[in-house]
């Protein structure tokens, strides 16, 4: 390969032209004869056994080196792209300028490559750390979460209440004529839950096992199903069973059943403890969120609309493959949903957009400082994934990319960078917007 022409277009486009030699080019064309050349009929030659020359002169002359040159492409392509030391990020547009025997093949190239990135300003960002305190409610909250789902299920000799757990048979009506989806027997329903239409749940307290009844609704406006919305409904019941949750004494009994605690006190301070890690950790997560926003904002770069129309695919398929992990093909996925397949991926290009910018901002932080990865934190990551998924460390190693590991680590690390040479400011939030996150 011989790189002719390497210049930088607007819109961090790139041109490249290159010629790949005679020699290259026919030993590439004689590879495609002995692949190809036995589909091609000549007269007077059993299929498959026509000669080179022949074929090429019933067909075209280039018949073979127009296949052979799109065979040496991808390689001469990133050889050419290499020395003119671009990162290609888009798939490119290719033109033969020219093509024979005795010079080989000439071939210009457009494409979309990786933006130069200029970041000034990102040492001592001024950001507020917003600390919150785990609290009483809070807490008090996850031990009552605990009681229920250690609570037992006993029978109620009487009529339902309010957070009652009933079995029942129901049938609905619209006009004294059944609807379909409208029907089914030993339910169970949880009294209070919110689980059924408005009116539903009310009308069933108050009424005790082996009771049949009415119940008198009317669906809302906006009820899914178009041919019931708004209208006026029966269901016909019948209470089989009513249940209600016996709660456990709260106790240092109850903390040594439910933990490795042996008094109810321990058992709250080690729920305070975990709350307050992850309240910590969110207040961290928050301020690189924060530090990162602010360096994308200084950020100067031409980013190629390529680059998003990547990562958009990456993430369609990433969710593709978690929907497949469950059974579902993304295709039914998308026609439960009543969506296409451009609508779904036009849905991530925000995401794509801010994930691209943060990354080109964190590479380039990485790049000025001098940021990268130790083969030290490379096993490290390795030993974390292997753990993680219960595999082995050699293992992990031969599914990674270790260049991309690598790349990440460093980004990883450009963060840190930012925090340590940051002014953070910590202020408390207010007692509500913790409640609120618990």
């Amino acid at each position: 390969m011989k790189l002719i022409k390497s210049e930088k277009l607007e819109k961090s486009m790139f041109e490249l032209e290159f010629c790949i030699d005679a020699a290259a080019l026919e030993e590439a064309a004689a590879k495609v004869f002995k692949r190809e050349g036995k589909k091609y009929n000549i007269p007077g030659f059993r299929k498959g056994k026509a000669p080179r020359k022949m074929i090429e002169k019933m067909y075209g002359a280039d018949i073979f080196t127009a296949e052979a040159a799109n065979d040496l492409f991808p390689m001469e392509f990133a050889a050419a792209a290499e020395e003119a030391g671009v990162e290609v990020v888009g798939r490119p547009e290719a033109e033969i300028v020219s093509m024979d025997a005795e010079n080989g093949v000439v071939i210009n190239v457009k494409v979309a490559v990786k933006p130069e990135v200029k970041v000034e300003g990102y040492k001592g960002l001024a950001v507020e750390k917003e600390v919150k305190v785990a609290d009483d409610a809070a807490v008090d909250a996850e031990i009552t979460r605990m009681l229920e789902r250690n609570a037992r299920e006993c029978t109620r000799e009487g009529a339902a209440q309010n957070g009652d757990i009933v079995d029942i048979d129901f049938e609905g009506f619209v006009n004294e004529v059944a609807f379909e989806g409208g029907k089914a027997e030993h339910y169970s329903l949880t009294l209070g839950s919110g689980s059924f239409i408005p009116g539903f749940e009310e009308q069933c307290v108050g009424h005790a096992a082996g009771e049949e009844f009415d119940v008198n609704v009317t669906f809302p406006e906006e009820y899914g199903a178009e041919e019931l919305a708004g209208k006026p409904a029966v269901f016909k019941i019948k209470l089989h069973e009513v249940k209600y949750k016996e709660l456990p004494e709260l106790d240092d009994e109850f903390a040594k059943d439910v933990s490795e605690y042996d008094t109810l006190a321990e058992l709250k301070e080690s729920i305070r403890k975990g709350q307050q890690d992850q309240l910590d950790k969110q207040a961290e997560l928050d301020l690189e969120n924060a530090l990162v926003d602010l360096v994308v904002e200084k950020m100067e770069a031409e980013i190629p609309q390529a680059m998003y129309e990547t990562r958009m695919d990456e993430l369609v398929n990433d969710f593709a493959f978690r929907v497949e992990q469950q059974g579902l093909k993304l295709e039914q996925y998308l026609g439960y949903m009543g969506q296409t397949l451009e609508q779904f991926r036009a849905s991530f290009m925000p995401q794509a957009e801010k994930q691209v910018k943060i990354r080109l901002a964190l590479e380039a932080v990485a790049a000025a400082e001098g940021i990268v990865a130790t083969a030290e934190e490379y096993d490290a990551k390795i030993n974390e994934i292997a753990e993680q998924y219960k595999m082995e460390a050699e293992q992990v190693k031969s599914l990674v990319n270790p260049e991309e590991l690598m790349a990440d680590l460093s980004v990883t690390k450009a963060i840190d960078f930012l925090k340590a040479n940051a002014v953070v400011t910590e202020k408390a939030a207010a007692a509500e917007e913790v409640k609120t996150e618990e």
